[in-house]
């Protein structure tokens, strides 16, 4: 293996900036802006998808791949977009994908046909998986160090909040306007940003990223996340097997050519780190947990409650609430005491979280059941979710060089869409439920319980292991490897 050093601080055209400052403001308003888009597109679009169907006459494996044309990009590029950022600058980088993502959702927007929808959609997770890294890579690259933390947290809490609120914007659109505007709706904040990270976000890139580029690690990426992420999301084709195969070897392969490469995409030197490679590890679990849960839950309410989709989706505004409210206290708090306490903390207060939504039932009827048997549980699982995301963010790059914050961002933002891919396309069956179960509200509660008490499993499985690996003081590392 070629080692790389690990030493330096990323170059910043001009001096750090500082949290509360207008120019901290609109590093942070041009990051979030930007991979909030991101986060919404990949929400919103689920509440539109019958609409889009009749509209374009599209049978329910073209609709699947509006969802998955866009997932399948983003996941599978995502490395390659924070290893961009690195080298060419992030700020760069990221204003590409922002005007990537624009474009392509002009194209949906106005897509005549299915078929354009969908190439539209892929070209969107193209500039998603641009900008989503290099967002937080210029937090990252921007700001005075002892104001990360808390820069992130804000950050991830108001991303957040784009994320959950895609429910509730999708109803509002489709049924007010039309589901062409669930996409034409990211025009305004794309000019936004392009105009704020012109004009106030320093450029920042890392001082030592190598000059030549690595084709065959690229390549190789994107092929093993390409396929894994289309075998997991299409689990009944035929063709669903030898993707995984493939997936697996290209996986394999990518190892040996990372560790060989002169330039490699991913320093594996990253995860000789152990909190580096443990915090990933927790972010596997807990987001295969956390994409499950909401999953099953919107599941759950409709199917076996016989609430509206509308509903459904607004019964998660709690955690929408709670990640506005707490999510930059969480990364303060892990800037005081250290992570290993949130960070094993926060997934025990998801699990129990979690636990109490099992009294979601046939019984949950109106108002009077939401109150009692949905946000108790969806109201802790948010206040897990604030005491978590923040420091797990915060903690994985700073455990990575400053130098690598883009690849750290992408290694972490890849670990989290696989894990949420993973638990919604094997769940399912695993807990004995068919394609046709989802519409029997009997067999899919039954399917429900177990699935919920999984899930509760992978989030206590995550606090063990922040519990043993994660250092108490993040940045301690010795001298030869700073």
């Amino acid at each position: 293996m070629t080692s790389q050093p690990v030493t330096g601080e990323p170059v910043c055209e001009g001096e750090p900036v500082r949290l509360g400052t207008p120019a901290g403001r609109a590093v942070l308003a041009a990051a979030t802006l930007g991979s909030g888009m991101a986060l919404l597109d990949q929400t919103v679009v689920n509440v539109a998808l019958r609409t889009i169907g009749e509209d374009l006459d599209a049978d329910l494996a073209a609709l699947q791949w509006v969802t998955n044309g866009y997932l399948l990009t983003l996941a599978g590029l995502i490395l390659l977009g924070g290893s961009l950022g690195d080298r060419f600058g992030r700020r760069r980088v990221f204003l590409v994908g922002t005007v990537t993502f624009a474009v392509a959702s002009l194209a949906c927007g106005l897509a005549p046909s299915v078929e354009v929808l969908i190439g539209s959609r892929v070209l969107q997770g193209v500039g998603a998986a641009l900008l989503t890294p290099g967002s937080l890579a210029m937090i990252q690259g921007a700001f005075a160090r002892e104001d990360r933390a808390r820069a992130i947290g804000t950050w991830t809490g108001l991303g957040s909040i784009a994320a959950a609120a895609g429910p509730f914007l999708g109803g509002v659109l489709v049924e007010q306007a039309s589901w062409r505007w669930i996409f034409l709706v990211n025009l305004l904040p794309a000019v936004l940003v392009v105009a704020i990270a012109v004009r106030s976000v320093p450029e920042s890139r890392d001082p030592q990223a190598a000059h030549g580029f690595d084709v065959a690690g690229t390549v190789l990426a994107v092929a093993a996340l390409g396929s894994v992420t289309w075998a997991l999301v299409e689990p009944g084709s035929p063709y669903a097997v030898p993707a995984a195969v493939l997936g697996a070897v290209a996986a394999a392969a990518f190892v040996l050519v990372e560790r060989r490469s002169r330039h490699p995409l991913v320093p594996l030197v990253l995860f000789t780190d152990r909190t580096f490679s443990a915090v990933n590890a927790l972010t596997l679990l807990v987001y295969a947990a956390l994409g499950a849960v909401l999953f099953f839950l919107v599941l759950q309410l409709q199917t076996v409650a016989g609430w509206g989709a509308l509903a459904a989706g607004l019964s998660t505004l709690p955690i929408t609430i709670c990640m506005l409210l707490l999510a930059s206290r969480g990364g303060a708090l892990a800037q005081r005491i250290g992570p290993r306490v949130p960070l094993t903390v926060g997934p025990l207060v998801l699990a129990v979280g979690t636990l109490l939504l099992l009294r979601a039932d046939a019984d949950t009827v109106g108002f009077a059941g939401f109150a009692t048997d949905v946000l108790p549980g969806i109201t802790v699982f948010g206040l897990g979710l604030a005491l978590l995301v923040a420091p797990l963010t915060a903690t994985v790059l700073a455990a990575a060089p400053d130098r690598y914050a883009g690849v750290a961002s992408g290694v972490n933002n890849a670990v989290s869409r696989t894990g949420g891919l993973v638990a919604v396309a094997a769940l399912p069956a695993l807990v004995g439920l068919s394609g046709t179960d989802y519409a029997d509200p009997d067999a899919f509660a039954a399917g429900y319980v177990v699935a919920v008490w999984i899930c509760a499993g992978l989030m206590a499985a995550g606090a063990l292991l922040s519990a043993l690996l994660v250092r108490t003081r993040v940045g301690d590392l010795t001298p030869d490897r700073r």
